[in-house]
């Protein structure tokens, strides 16, 4: 099978004032706000009563450079099965792949550019990550 995304697993976009934002969430939608900042969503249907992934959604102020090089305010992060065959598929058929990728205990991290300028954050999680 081919590398590709599995699921949304993360929502982030810039806020003028993040604090005041979160807490809107928290009041009116109902949002469990963590001490990092945001929230966390466990993935669960019929045909997998227990959780099988999470969706993370967070806020970033207004002038994080951690959408660079997009302008965009927002960054949607897509979870993955396998980062470095994905990685280098995008490289082969030249899409704009950020050379730099990141690991840590939450899994391995890469980005791209789509078409249009957004960046794109690319998420193996941990148990795949080490597989």
């Amino acid at each position: 099978m081919s590398p590709r995304v599995t699921g949304i697993g993360g929502v982030f976009f810039k806020a003028r004032d993040p604090k005041a934002l979160q807490e809107w969430y928290r009041v009116h939608l109902g949002f469990e706000i963590s001490e990092w900042g945001g929230a966390v969503f466990h993935w669960q249907t019929p045909e997998l009563p227990q959780p099988d992934g999470a969706t993370a959604w967070s806020l970033f102020p207004q002038d994080t450079k951690h959408f660079a090089p997009s302008t965009a305010s927002f960054m949607i992060n897509y979870r993955v099965d396998d980062l470095d065959a994905l990685l280098a598929s995008l490289r082969a058929a030249g899409c704009a792949v950020d050379e730099k990728t990141h690991a840590d205990d939450f899994g391995k991290f890469g980005w791209v550019m789509d078409p249009e300028g957004n960046r794109i954050e690319l998420w193996q999680p941990p148990a795949q990550a080490n597989a």
